[in-house]
């Protein structure tokens, strides 16, 4: 009888787990599509640019890539332990038009940066490693591949190595914390003292595992900035270094910083026209207290956090609610779609952040429906099959896709003898809107072109057309392009615009009127991806200059 008990379980549980595994297939979606098996380099940081192409970069001093240098060149590498005449690159443009790559130079160490993208559309990259820790590097746009990265020595006053970048209201780029740096300062350099003091940085420093490093930082609406690090949070007015608010620790009072690393998003910003903006941070996953040194000293990979929290960071008494992901997750990367959703990919389901330390990648997306009620809010997607662990990248692209890259958590390049080899492909994630059936749905904006200026507090309209039906008033979104690493993707920002005015002129021709924002507080300056919406489709987006 024992034995025929356990064989009728194990035929129960089969049927449960195939009935499971049913469900998830029939509701999962989206399409991944390798776009490039090797582009040369590990894509550690990633930026799109407002021409459509994007940067990428590892770092200078850990051997030879996989794509030469233009032109034959080499550079005098000092600090390499493995070669110290380079001649490959690490840096290269992608293209993604045509589906190419083409090499850049570094001349000094990019690695574990930050950065952001002025308001002129060029990128500003700062810190790094060794020979790099001080320098920005300045790349600008063009469309003959003659352009490169730009160095400029002692840019920055301290050392820039695990920091978070943000461009403000006025243009300018704060840089905040890294290894050891419990302060910020500002690019270009503008005030005097260079470097001012941040205790909350110091405070949310663990001793021998830090969980603190790229603090997730966000503009809010009233022009002060959001700081996560650690557990928790601040509310600080960088202009005259005061802290405005102190937010509580998430409840169960894990981390979700590096090395412990989760993802953060500011979710999209709506009703602008507020007097009050409702402003909402989600951060997910992480890694418990202890994990960082569980893996490295002892070998031993803790499950990583499964939980999300979320919070109202303009309200009276702010608290965090948490909620339940399908799945735990460290280094994750969390990215907003232009209809409001946010996709969350790559990462592990055990370990840490850093070096070896990570195990059991997560190979299924999950995507988070910020306007359903708690607990129905996630939704599983159909699963890529390339690990992306430490050093994976994730950004949204103008047609709506997400673009995938990096996983390198070695010490060098190491392709053979190693759970999980330096990945150098690139691949892209269809999210469900962009499936077919959905084609008579999805917008195509008519007027105004592609790098269209935009200005504050103004009506603006939109013509578009849709095959099918539209339903109701569309939504208008812009979106800042993010610079990505480590899991964070900064600067990244969508608004959901006013609607004034809505009309259908033809069969399949329609106007939309929107207010763009009032402030730079709400939308600093520069180019966004700005779309048309339609019943959660979204059309394919255009550049406009916010000035």
């Amino acid at each position: 009888m024992a034995a025929q008990a356990k064989t009728f379980y194990a035929l129960l549980l089969a049927s449960l787990q195939l009935l499971i595994t049913t469900h998830v297939s029939l509701a999962a979606g989206g399409k991944w599509t390798l776009l490039l098996s090797n582009v040369g380099i590990s894509a550690m940081h990633m930026q799109l640019l407002r021409n459509d192409r994007v940067v990428m970069f590892d770092r200078t001093n850990f051997g030879p890539s996989n794509i030469s240098l233009p032109n034959g060149n080499c550079r005098n590498n000092p600090q390499d332990a493995v070669s110290k005449i380079d001649c490959t690159a690490h840096s290269i443009e992608y293209d993604v038009a045509s589906n190419t790559v083409r090499p850049l130079t570094v001349q000094s160490n990019t690695w574990c940066s930050s950065g952001s993208v002025r308001p002129d559309g060029v990128l500003v990259q700062t810190g790094g490693d060794r020979d790099g820790e001080l320098k920005a590097r300045i790349f600008s746009p063009c469309n003959n591949n003659r352009c490169d990265w730009v160095e400029i020595n002692n840019a920055v006053a301290k050392r820039r190595w695990y920091s978070s970048n943000h461009i403000l209201p006025d243009g300018k780029q704060i840089v905040i914390g890294g290894q050891g740096q419990f302060n910020y300062e500002f690019y270009p350099k503008t005030t005097s003292p260079n470097v001012i003091a941040l205790p909350f940085l110091a405070e949310t420093n663990d001793r021998g595992q830090e969980n603190n490093l790229y603090p997730y930082v966000f503009l809010n609406t009233d022009g002060n900035l959001f700081i996560f690090a650690n557990n928790r949070a601040i509310l600080l007015d960088y202009v005259k270094n005061t802290v405005v608010k102190t937010y509580p620790a998430i409840p169960g009072g894990d981390p979700r910083s590096y090395p412990s690393t989760g993802s953060a998003v500011l979710l999209p910003l709506k009703n602008l026209e507020a007097v009050k903006i409702d402003a909402e941070v989600l951060v997910c996953g992480g890694a418990p207290k202890g994990s960082y040194i569980l893996a490295f000293r002892r070998n031993t990979f803790v499950k990583a956090l499964d939980t999300c929290a979320r919070i109202k960071i303009n309200d009276e008494n702010p608290q965090w609610t948490v909620e339940k992901m399908p799945r735990a997750r460290v280094m994750g990367d969390m990215t907003l779609l232009p209809n409001g959703d946010v996709l969350i990919v790559n990462g592990g389901a055990s370990g840490s952040a850093a070096w070896e330390l990570g195990r059991e990648p997560v190979f299924v997306p999950d995507l988070y429906h910020p306007e359903n009620p708690v607990n129905s809010r996630f939704e599983s997607l159909n699963p890529s099959t390339i690990p992306r662990m430490y050093h994976s990248t994730a950004i949204l692209l103008r047609d709506g896709r997400v673009l995938g890259g990096g996983s390198n958590p070695h010490g060098f390049y190491n392709f053979t003898g190693v759970l999980f080899p330096t990945e150098l492909s690139l691949e892209a994630f269809s999210p469900v809107y962009l499936e077919p059936e959905f084609a008579k749905l999805r917008p195509k904006i008519v007027s105004p072109k592609s790098q269209t200026t935009i200005t504050y507090r103004k009506t603006m309209k939109l013509k578009f057309k849709v095959v099918g039906e539209v339903k109701g008033p569309v939504k208008v979104t812009m979106v800042f392009p993010s610079f990505t690493t480590h899991s964070f993707s900064m600067n990244q920002r969508l608004l959901v615009l006013d609607n004034v005015k809505f009309k259908r002129s033809k069969s399949t021709n329609y106007e939309v009127q929107v207010r763009t924002p009032r402030s730079a507080f709400i939308a600093p300056p520069g180019y966004y991806m700005m779309f048309v919406v339609n019943d959660n489709i979204p059309s394919e987006g255009i550049w406009v200059r916010l000035r």
